[in-house]
């Protein structure tokens, strides 16, 4: 068996430094190209990223993280897990992922506590696993063909069965591992990557007898590759010693968010993630020389933490940023670097952050009165009717206002004309609104090119990008600000929108703001200071925020907090410290509001039911929490929720626009285990990537669902 190499990355972006594949994919969605256009930008692509970690002098090149979609639907693909009811559509991987016009699209959360969205394998009794492995295979001959020997990344068969909720078809799925292994050392390939992220989480002993059975088997296979095992995002833990008592020859550790292995691997190869694939800082050299040195095993491979798949391509894309904070950062490109010069013993480095004071001390905020108190209070005056509408905040980004903003931005646009074009499309959403009969309205947001940097372009102590855009899910992209300093709102933000959207309807219309936690989690933050203190010096620039729209006239406010599950600590232990925190600055940022203001918040695509006593928590008046997408799963746990709650009835990630009777049928689930009193009709999440003639023919049908439920209330 070949050695493995001195230096690798455990994956890389595949969107493509100017969001190439983003192009390619919505194209082919909309018709405008065929597959073989897509799949030869997907061929582009992977030649640049291995010709490029050549260049930079990688050794250990991987293949197969590349995905049209998802590495997590790719997997299902490649064991068949394929559910029957998509096998007959035209284009059955993109059905799964987007659903048609007739069927829904698979259940989409977040990859572990990162702002990635995979697609949740769907493994039923009828399930029957099946290899087709020409993927890996295709792109280990591909890259083959351009003179690089690669090695092949496949999630692996304990984290992809955990994922599914079905461990228990663990024997079948491991005989498919062994026929894609078998394929691959016939195919020449020395090493094969199975990454294991949920081994960093807390398993239960039945779980690591499951890890313990699977690389014992596949390891004692005769024909095979060398095994590396890639952990990630934290501690393997008690796996650690399962692991290494298995004929694995590797084992992958991330030593950014996980401490050295205490255990001697003698007889292993530990590859060693000391390069961060989860901020944008450069690594400070003698952490990671000390991480490497104090590793007890036969060898050690310098690596990244995890998939580089988390941060943007080239630092040196960006020429508006500040020297000065340019200098502190490494993108894709730079860590792949930062890689091969701590392998080959280069010392010279930047430090990570530089030195800051401590965070002052937050001063006590004040209380909002009890529910019932404010619910009276908010229920005389906005007299809403039974099963109010309302939407979570976004709508469509038309073509023609992106162009808007960008020669605005620009300064070929000039401000005023920008601001009349932002007036004219607020006031086209607020009389749809108003023409399909929703009760309480929204501006539509057209000011706003992100929900994360939008609030960072007006805030201090962050920075954005001109290029920085990371892959969210799909061809959906970000550009996650860069919070490198103390936090402050030098000014309102917006007040203007909201008390203009309001001057122009009766109806109640929501001032939207992103809150705190998400504001963090969605940017790339400084690490010289606790993660509760940053979060804090959010909180009370939010609150600010809040106070001036209250101040405005604006009735109610929503403070929206997808991330908070995606920020819950893997293992159980530190979970309770972080929600205790996390639901304080969320009470901190809405606590200057008045009884008569009633506060929204919103949770998206992120298993939110395990953790509904924190959201509960939270005190706001209403929570809009999606729950079309994941089949309703959310109504299993909300019994005991005592405030408004909008469990989602339609799934806006999906170009499918559902029916009336679709609509009605999760109205009657949900009031069979709430009252209607309490209940809220509203969208999974913004509908900002839909389009109008989508996003006006789904409204009308989730109206015309609520008027029959009323008329029978």
């Amino acid at each position: 068996m070949s050695v493995f190499p001195q230096s690798t990355v455990l994956g890389y972006p595949r969107i493509g430094p100017r969001r190439e594949l983003k192009r390619a994919l919505e194209s082919y969605w909309d018709g405008r190209s065929g597959r073989a256009e897509l799949e030869r930008t997907g061929a582009e692509l992977r030649a640049r990223t291995w010709r490029r970690l050549a260049e930079l002098g990688l050794e250990g090149l991987p293949s197969n993280t590349f995905s049209l979609y998802d590495q997590v639907l790719d997997t299902a693909v490649m064991l068949g897990a394929v559910p029957e009811r998509y096998r007959a559509a035209e284009d059955p991987y993109f059905a799964m992922a987007r659903g048609t016009e007739g069927l829904a699209p698979l259940r989409m959360t977040k990859w572990f506590d990162t702002n990635y969205h995979y697609i949740v394998p769907e493994i039923g009794p009828r399930t029957v696993f099946k290899l087709d492995a020409g993927k890996p295979l295709g792109e280990v001959r591909e890259a083959r063909a351009l003179g690089f020997e690669t090695r092949p990344v496949v999630v692996g068969p304990v984290t992809f069965l955990l994922l599914g909720s079905a461990l228990d078809r663990l024997e079948e799925v491991l005989g498919c591992y062994a026929e894609l292994l078998a394929a691959l050392a016939a195919e020449g390939v020395a090493w094969v990557q199975l990454d294991e992220p949920a081994l960093v989480a807390d398993r239960t002993p039945e779980e690591l007898a499951a890890v313990r059975d699977a690389y014992e088997r596949l390891g004692a296979l005769s024909e095979r590759p060398g095994l590396f095992v890639a952990s990630y995002f934290g501690d393997l833990g008690e796996a650690l010693p399962v692991l290494a008592a298995t004929p694995v020859e590797a084992l992958g550790v991330d030593l950014v968010r996980g401490g050295v292995p205490e255990i001697d691997l003698t007889g292993k190869t530990v590859v060693a993630g000391v390069v961060s694939g989860r901020d944008v800082w450069r690594t400070p050299p003698e952490r990671a020389l000390a991480a490497l040195g104090a590793i007890r095993a036969s060898r050690v491979t310098v690596s990244t933490s995890c998939s580089l798949l988390h941060v943007p391509y080239d630092v040196e894309a960006e020429s508006g940023l500040d020297p000065a904070l340019k200098e502190r950062l490494a993108f894709a490109e730079q860590k792949a670097a930062e890689v091969v010069a701590l392998a080959r013993g280069d010392v010279r480095g930047v430090p990570v952050s530089l030195p800051s004071e401590a965070a002052p001390a937050p001063v006590a905020a004040e209380g909002r009165g009890p529910y019932a108190v404010r619910a009276a209070a908010q229920g005389d005056r906005l007299r809403l009717p039974p099963l109010p509408i309302t939407t979570i905040g976004s709508f469509p980004q038309t073509g023609e206002l992106r162009a808007a903003r960008a020669a605005a931005a620009a300064g070929t646009l000039p401000q005023q004309d920008y601001e009349r074009r932002v007036e004219a499309e607020i006031e086209r959403v607020i009389r749809l609104q108003e023409r399909l009969g929703l009760d309480v309205l929204v501006h539509g947001e057209p000011e706003r090119n992100d929900m994360v940097q939008y609030f960072a372009e007006h805030l201090d102590g962050f920075a954005v990008t001109a290029n920085g855009w990371v892959q969210s899910y799909g061809s959906r992209c970000t550009r996650p600000p860069l919070l490198y300093g103390d936090v402050s709102r030098p000014a309102p933000i917006t007040v203007r929108w909201a008390r203009y959207a309001q001057s122009l309807t009766d109806k109640p219309v929501k001032g939207m703001l992103t809150g705190p936690v998400t504001i963090v989690a969605w940017s790339f933050v400084r690490d010289d200071l606790p993660l509760r203190d940053v979060v804090f010096q959010v909180a009370d620039a939010v609150r600010e925020e809040v106070r001036d729209l209250e101040a405005a006239g604006v009735p109610i406010v929503q403070v929206d907090e997808p991330a908070l599950r995606e920020l819950l600590p893997l293992r159980r232990a530190a979970q309770g410290g972080y929600l205790e925190w996390a639901v304080a600055a969320y009470r901190r940022a809405t606590s200057g509001a008045g009884d008569r203001t009633q506060i929204h918040t919103h949770l998206c695509y992120s298993d939110a039911d395990e953790i509904l006593a924190a959201i509960d928590a939270l005190d706001a008046d209403v929570t809009t929490i999606e729950s079309a997408r994941s089949g309703a799963r959310i109504l299993g746990a909300v019994d005991a929720f005592e405030r408004g709650l909008g469990p989602g009835v339609y799934d806006i990630h999906s170009p499918r626009v559902p029916s009336a009777e679709e609509v009605e049928d999760l109205l009657r689930r949900t009031l069979r285990v709430l009252p209607a009193e309490r209940v809220w009709i509203n969208p999974d999440c913004g509908l900002k990537t839909r389009t109008y003639e989508q996003v006006e023919a789904s409204l009308a049908n989730v109206v015309a669902a609520t008027r029959r439920l009323r008329a029978e209330l």
